[in-house]
Formats: structure tokens, C-alpha cells, sequence
């Protein structure tokens, strides 16, 4: 199996060490990662400025190409000139902190496993919970046993696993859930810098909680206790509103100008 990896926390993070030498016992992985944290870079993409990449080697752990650019800039840049040959799965992460509720559309993590199925590449990214310490070495053994699970995946498919807070215990379980409309609790500090501005800064809690008006979905079964696994589609068309729509501008409709 080819597997390319990639993360939106850097290539010297060791979120993306720990689940390296875990998917080697999958297959042969490429590493095309950010040269640094893009985290929060959600599917932004370099247009017009070439795209530095450089072979790089992380010591003890494994070598890979550093791309200064975004994550999604990365799955593009491996699969157009780096892999081989078309790669059989995309994984993304491991991400330092959730991906579940609306952060999902800000997550590069996230971003990188969409581009994999723009590509028609199989995609899976994981997440693991913000937590001290972050176990990220436990959290790859379970996001590898979930991939083995969701073996052979689809092309095209996109598939978000998160991983709880490790420091409560061993998961619960694993949910098969829909994604929140909610996120993190969020705020702007207002300040003056040195020139006399006036900046925001932006700030929050970076810990979901549970919510009484949703059971099943990605950040209240997190906050349970439970490994969340929900399938993303880069279709964002709404259907059903789309029919809604043919019926207000049917055929009959004219433009009065």
C-alpha cells in the first residue's frame, strides 16, 4: 500500500512522527508536510508565488519533503510531482487538538484529507484531543486500528477521526457520528501595540463540552469520552434546497429588465 502523509502542525511535529511509524506497518509512506504550523489554514492554496520544497530528514524518525506553503498546497504538490505513483490512502494529522463542529471547515488537517478527495484519493485525518500531555504515541495505535477497520476505503471518501483527552483513560468507544454546528467558546481581546494600533487578539476556550440539545454528534460524543468517526463530503451542495430552488426559478421565471 502506498500512503501519503501529510499535517497541518509542521514536519517536526510529533503528532505526525507517532502515526508515521504506525502506518508503516500498513505500506510505504511518503511525508509532504508544512515546512510550519499552518494550523487554522483551512483549503487555502499558493497561486501566485512558487512553492519552496525541500527534502528533509527527522532525526530517529523518518525523511520527507517540507513544503513551505499550506496543507493543501502539499497533497497537490505530492500528488502532481512527488509520489510515485497515485497513492492508495491520504492520511492527515495526527492534529494537536479536535477537528469536530464548525473548527472542521478552519482545520487544514481536514483541508488536506478534501484535496485527497478533489483527487480522488482516499482520505482519512485524525485528531486528538487537546490534553496535557498529549499522548500522541497511544492516540496513532488507535487511529491505526480505525483505519485497518475502515480498510479498503473508497476513492474520493473522506473520513474525520478524532481521539478524546488520553489523561481520562481509555476511550469508551468508538461513534460513528454527524458533525455539530457548534465550536469552540470564542472571544477577541482588544489591545494597543508598540505603534499605538489597536489589535484583537484572538482567544477562547480550545476545550469542546458536551451539549444538552445534540447526543450524537462529533463534539459531544468527543467530550463523552468516545472516538469519533464521521464521514465528510466535499459535495457542499444542499439538495433538497436545490429542488426548492428549481421550483422558484422554473422555466416561467423572467428577468424584468
Amino acid at each position: 500500500m502506498q500512503i501519503l502523509l501529510t499535517n497541518d502542525d509542521g514536519i517536526f511535529a510529533p503528532g505526525l512522527a507517532a502515526i508515521y511509524k504506525e502506518l508503516t506497518r500498513l505500506g510505504n509512506v511518503l511525508v509532504v508536510a508544512p515546512a510550519s504550523s499552518k494550523s487554522g489554514a483551512s483549503h487555502s492554496v499558493t497561486f501566485h508565488e512558487p512553492l519552496v520544497c525541500n527534502k528533509v530528514e527527522i532525526e530517529g524518525a523518518f525523511s520527507g519533503f517540507s513544503v513551505e506553503g499550506s496543507p493543501a498546497d502539499c497533497v497537490k504538490l505530492a500528488f502532481m510531482q512527488l509520489c510515485p505513483q497515485k497513492p492508495d490512502l491520504l492520511v492527515a494529522g495526527i492534529n494537536a487538538g479536535a477537528n469536530a463542529g464548525i473548527n472542521v471547515y478552519y482545520s487544514g488537517t481536514v483541508a488536506a484529507a478534501m484535496e485527497g478527495a478533489f483527487l480522488n484519493i482516499p482520505a482519512v485525518a485524525l485528531s486528538l484531543d487537546r490534553d496535557e500531555p498529549m499522548n500522541f504515541e497511544t492516540a496513532a495505535k488507535y487511529c491505526l486500528d480505525i483505519i485497518r477497520k475502515l480498510l479498503p476505503v473508497k476513492s474520493g471518501a473522506v473520513y474525520n477521526i478524532n481521539i478524546p483527552k488520553l489523561s481520562k483513560g481509555k476511550p469508551k468507544g468508538v461513534k460513528v457520528v454527524t458533525q455539530a454546528n457548534e465550536g469552540f467558546e470564542e472571544y477577541y481581546i482588544r489591545q494597543t501595540n508598540d505603534l499605538g494600533q489597536t489589535v484583537f487578539q484572538l482567544a477562547g476556550s480550545l476545550d469542546h463540552t458536551e451539549s444538552e440539545s445534540a447526543e450524537n454528534t462529533d463534539t459531544n460524543s468527543l467530550a463523552a469520552g468516545f472516538i469519533t468517526i464521521t464521514a465528510l463530503n466535499p459535495d457542499m451542495t444542499e439538495h433538497e434546497k436545490t429542488g426548492q430552488l428549481n421550483k422558484i426559478f422554473d422555466s416561467n421565471f423572467t428577468l424584468f429588465l
